[in-house]
């Protein structure tokens, strides 16, 4: 389980995400859907709806109980502005999860999602005991490239087809962080 509520910028808090957040994210959601398109999987009407992401959150929540995934928002003045996640946490020896992030686009260029980055980083060490956090991108994504790049990530490998994203299966660069060399 992770906590705590954490100032990124003086204007922008980052907290895990609570259910009562499903208004602001359908919000925000609306708001950058075409921002968002070309990285994101086809998201149907219900997506952008409150209903849709109150549904979205309580399965974020109940995955984080089971420590599968967590789940970070970064609000300013009230509103919704960006997105941070690990997810597929595997445990035992492993101990690593995906990193996963968007920001609004009329926030984009404040570093705000590599600010993030890094505290999701530093959470998946400190809070959930992990060794290694990896990430994918796009191959033509250079602006999420230059994130992980900033937070310490290095290139790994191309992957093929590894996600459906905007209607077609896509190749993604891939990058790994490993967070420290504790014993499993």
């Amino acid at each position: 389980m992770i906590s705590g509520v954490v100032a990124l910028t003086k204007d922008v808090l980052i907290r895990p995400v609570v259910l009562d957040d499903a208004e602001a994210l359908a919000r925000a959601h609306r708001r950058n859907r075409a921002h968002l398109a070309p990285w994101d999987p086809a998201r149907t009407a219900a997506f952008f709806t409150t209903e849709g992401q109150a549904e979205r959150v309580m399965a974020q929540l109940a995955e984080g109980r089971e420590g599968r995934s967590a789940h970070w928002v970064l609000v300013s003045a009230g509103e919704i502005i960006g997105h941070a996640a690990l997810s597929n946490i595997v445990l035992g020896p492993v101990r690593s999860a995906n990193l996963g992030y968007w920001i609004d686009a009329e926030h984009v260029g404040r570093g705000l999602a590599s600010a993030a980055a890094r505290h999701v980083c530093e959470a998946a060490d400190g809070q959930l005991g992990l060794h290694r956090v990896e990430a994918g991108t796009l191959l033509h994504n250079t602006a999420s490239q230059r994130v992980l790049a900033k937070c310490g990530f290095e290139e790994y490998g191309i992957a093929p087809g590894y996600l459906f994203i905007n209607g077609a299966w896509r190749d993604h660069r891939l990058f790994q962080k490993i967070l420290n060399d504790r014993p499993a």
